[in-house]
């Protein structure tokens, strides 16, 4: 049975996903038994098109690229242009909502409306925008629980990479007493820029920037903030423990000097952005901080733009997990594993 897409938004990742339904499309029907068919495409700026049969996505591809609006998509008869993402959310035929829209990290929005509308019209929600996830966890699960829909966020903490997928489904059964992560590329990279080629913070950013690691204005990752809503994440879907985004202490690299890197390599030590997250009775204490590891720590070896995160579990010790943060095709593949899990529970079900 064919599972109906709805993408609300449809920059880089959006694309990134739409290419791998393609590219894979007989792959995955073969293997997963997964066809999936993009019914809707809502983008702010890039416009709007829903055909309940389902959109062609080479042509809708094709017409993006060359036109700039996905509205010059081919009239063909039941095709709908111009709705909003709200109605498109609540008034397609879709079984799942893609969200991946521009979304404000600070307040959510409007990623929280967004799950809201899709979770109330028995729609299911796959996304990579963390902020709904950090700052509305146990509202949001509620609301989908309450309606028996699906929430996949696997993309939100280390993209493709499965940080949230794995303790859940492959440490069931294990107390997990601490999580310690490098959950930022963009400051791991710095940093490893300086440590190898003792270039200085400022040099690092720059070459960063050039090429596409960080941002523009680049606060968010090299202040800790990204870091911060990834470590709320996995502290309340892994650890099972309410956590706010304001409970967690963060310091950033931005006062790493090449004295600082220099000095830790005397010392057998290199300098990590690490998000952490440990029980302490019955609550969690979590925090951003640039800290001086032993270089036999399993995180010191990553280097660059890579992700890691190890969880320190009662039963089987310490187990860690690294992998690309970031990328178009690696958060494309996050949604679409997501898709697949989906998928997998609703064949269960129909059993």
């Amino acid at each position: 049975m064919a599972h109906k897409l709805a993408f609300i938004g449809f920059g880089v990742v959006g694309q990134g996903l739409a290419e791998i339904l393609r590219d894979k499309k007989e792959e995955l029907k073969q293997g997963e038994g997964f066809q999936g068919v993009i019914v809707a495409i809502s983008d702010l700026m890039k416009g709007s098109i829903y055909h309940p049969s389902g959109l062609d996505i080479d042509t809708a591809l094709r017409v993006l690229k060359e036109t700039g609006s996905l509205e010059n998509y081919p009239k063909t008869p039941g095709l709908v242009t111009g709705w909003d993402s709200l109605k498109t959310i609540r008034e397609t035929n879709a079984d799942t909502i893609i969200e991946v829209s521009y979304t404000d990290v600070k307040t959510g929005q409007p990623a929280i409306n967004h799950c809201k509308a899709a979770f109330e019209s028995g729609k299911n929600v796959v996304m990579t925008n963390k902020g709904p996830v950090a700052l509305a966890y146990k509202g949001l699960s509620e609301i989908a629980s309450k309606h028996g829909v699906y929430w996949g966020f696997e993309g939100t903490v280390m993209s493709g990479t499965p940080a949230l997928r794995m303790p859940i489904a492959s440490l069931a059964g294990n107390d997990i007493t601490e999580i310690r992560g490098i959950l930022n590329g963009t400051t791991n990279y710095i940093l490893t820029k300086m440590e190898v080629e003792g270039v200085s913070y400022g040099e690092a950013l720059k070459e960063a920037q050039e090429l596409g690691f960080a941002e523009a204005d680049p606060t968010s990752d090299v202040e800790g903030y990204d870091a911060r809503y990834k470590i709320v994440i996995l502290s309340n879907y892994v650890m099972k423990a309410p956590l706010t985004v304001e409970e967690v202490s963060c310091k950033g690299i931005t006062d790493i000097t090449l004295k600082d890197i220099e000095d830790a390599k005397i010392e057998g030590k290199r300098w990590k952005l690490l998000a952490k997250a440990r029980k302490e009775g019955d609550k969690v204490i979590a925090s951003i901080a640039p800290e001086k590891i032993d270089v036999t720590d399993p995180l010191a070896s990553i280097s660059g733009a890579t992700n890691a995160i190890v969880y320190e579990c009662d039963l089987l010790g310490t187990v860690t997990l690294s992998g690309a943060g970031a990328g178009k095709v690696e958060t494309g593949f996050s949604l679409l594993i997501d898709l697949i899990t989906i998928d997998r529970e609703r064949k269960l079900v129909s059993i």
